[in-house]
């Protein structure tokens, strides 16, 4: 019903049956400056309903009634606190009288009791809970525990790596073929430098080397092809123009896509 009121600046609402009142009601209400409100059990009263209430000057409120809940609390503090907006507040006589905010009632769980809203966030609003300060203590500590562990194991890892790194000869074994001891270097090795100068070229075991790791990248390449989706080169000549575009889509930034 009020969806693109965007022009409107007065509304009043008498005798609707609306339960709770949400962003959803007014989200269009960007010039809105007048809300008067004279709802029956109007249980919930959430933060975003006042959200998009951007130029609002009085908001007042006849005869509410809602639940004590700490959920409602959010509107004391909002009416101290946003003073661009004069909450008014209405009690239920024959003829209306002007109450304070700290004088509205809220309905308790039996739906009987009508204690003072504000005295009832002030004592069960404002105070965190044990229980929750047990649970956060308890979250922190098995973080703290989990991340102990942690360090401790990466510590005893590196450490143990680097005694075995200092205990371990890398040299090539005595008595061994040259080209084994050159594949088994190598497929050991986590990386590969080549440092190419005059010698190294005139060299034939620096070239055997070089071919050998060559080989290997070639065949880790191939298995991480077979594993991934690629792009084939097709043979027919008139599918060349689809594979280039393909290509170019694929390699060009996100913000031109």
């Amino acid at each position: 019903i009020f969806h693109n009121l965007t022009k409107l600046e007065f509304l009043e609402l008498d005798n609707c049956r609306i339960y709770s009142l949400e962003g959803s009601l007014t989200k269009d209400f960007k010039s809105l400056k007048t809300l008067y409100l004279c709802i029956e059990n109007i249980y919930n009263v959430f933060y975003s309903f006042t959200e998009p209430l951007s130029s609002l000057k009085y908001l007042t409120f006849d005869n509410l009634q809602m639940f004590c809940s700490c959920d409602n609390a959010w509107l004391i503090t909002w009416a101290k606190e946003y003073r661009q907006v004069e909450v008014l507040m209405l009690t239920p006589y024959s003829h209306p009288v002007m109450s304070a905010l700290e004088d509205m009632i809220c309905l308790s769980d039996n739906g009987l009791d009508t204690p003072n809203f504000f005295n009832y966030t002030e004592a069960n609003c404002t105070k965190v809970e044990l229980g929750f300060v047990l649970f956060a203590v308890t979250v922190l500590g098995v973080l703290f525990f989990m991340l102990v562990v942690l360090v401790h194991n990466i510590t005893l890892g590196w450490l143990s790596e680097a005694m075995r790194s200092n205990t371990r000869s890398r040299d090539f074994q005595l008595g061994k073929d040259i080209v084994e001891n050159i594949t088994d270097s190598l497929y050991r090795s986590r990386h590969t430098l080549c440092l190419v100068s005059c010698h190294y070229l005139c060299s034939n075991w620096c070239s055997l080397e070089m071919k050998l790791a060559t080989s290997r990248l070639q065949v880790e390449l191939a298995r991480l092809v077979k594993t991934r989706t690629h792009l084939d080169w097709p043979q027919d000549p008139n599918q060349h123009q689809a594979f280039w575009d393909r290509l170019w889509a694929k390699l060009k930034p996100l913000s031109e896509a």
